[in-house]
């Protein structure tokens, strides 16, 4: 094959496969917006957390020695 004819090829692929592709890509958020959510979800982790560290005991799970 000569390399004009499969550069040629390439090109016409290559613009199919971009104008395909466009038709699927979904839609950008801002940053601003996932770094938001981000900072919730850690949030919400934290304050999960510190509810599971401050539970109160019960005696069932004090074992003197």
């Amino acid at each position: 094959m000569h390399a004009d004819v499969h550069h040629l090829l390439h090109t016409v692929v290559s613009a199919e496969l971009r104008s395909r592709a466009r038709a699927f890509r979904l839609p950008r958020t801002s940053l601003r917006t996932r770094v938001g959510w981000t900072l919730v979800e850690v949030g919400l982790r934290l304050t999960a957390r510190s509810q599971e560290a401050t539970a109160p005991r019960t005696a069932a799970a004090f074992h003197p020695a």
